[in-house]
């Protein structure tokens, strides 16, 4: 086991882990019929210039470099551990770019960075649950984000009818092939300046609600319920 880490973590195993790993997202992609909810709003916020940051849960986070589109650079916020490296070197793959930085060591710098990425009109992508949870819970970093680029929040899922949930922290959604997929585009949040820290709760619990709801929806249009492990 120690010897299997130890090459996972190494240069060549990260390289070989991630391509495989792009590997399955291109095959899961192109072997299920997809649907796209909700993509008038991405295309009114581009089309307006409007800066956002995408936000998704932890456990949907494999097939997202499909869930986006347009002209601007995308960012993934990623930590710099074993499973963050992975992560970048795969969504490198689909050319996203990766945003380091971490909201349990280095709060401060990884939502600067993202502040940063959205000023200049990219989109950063988040996971206000990740990245060590609680599951499906947001956290407050993608609001203050949001605050400091003077951007909206955009909720985001995806699901597909045929899959399995994994039984780690997240409950990752693991897409199996032939059958239907479904990307969905929740309503934009404005984040207004100047919030108090009730403010800033108000808005957070409202990110989570329209996390849960574009979750359940996309869940619903494939025929399925928010799974329990191992569904």
């Amino acid at each position: 086991m120690g010897k299997l880490r130890r090459w996972s973590d190494s240069q060549y195993g990260q390289w070989f882990l991630s391509g495989l790993a792009a590997l399955y997202i291109r095959l899961i992609y192109h072997a299920n019929r997809w649907e796209r909810v909700g993509y008038d709003i991405a295309d009114r916020l581009l089309a307006d210039h409007r800066r956002a940051i995408i936000c998704f849960w932890h456990g949907r986070l494999l097939m997202m470099p499909y869930a986006v589109r347009g002209n601007r650079q995308f960012h993934i916020l990623v930590s710099d551990h074993r499973d963050g490296r992975l992560i970048a070197r795969t969504v490198r793959r689909f050319g996203i770019g990766i945003i380091t930085g971490s909201s349990s060591r280095e709060p401060v710098q990884a939502l600067y960075r993202v502040a940063e990425v959205c000023r200049a009109y990219g989109l950063p992508c988040v996971t206000p649950d990740g990245p060590r949870g609680p599951c499906m819970r947001a956290a407050m970093g993608a609001v203050l984000a949001a605050e400091m680029a003077e951007a909206v929040l955009v909720p985001v899922a995806y699901a597909t009818s045929r899959r399995r949930i994994l039984p780690s922290w997240d409950r990752f959604l693991l897409p199996l092939p032939f059958g239907r997929g479904v990307f969905v585009i929740g309503r934009e949040i404005e984040v207004p300046a100047g919030m108090d820290a009730t403010g800033r709760e108000a808005l957070r619990l409202r990110l989570e609600e329209a996390l849960h709801a574009v979750t359940r929806e996309a869940d619903s249009r494939v025929g399925r319920r928010l799974a329990q492990i191992g569904a």
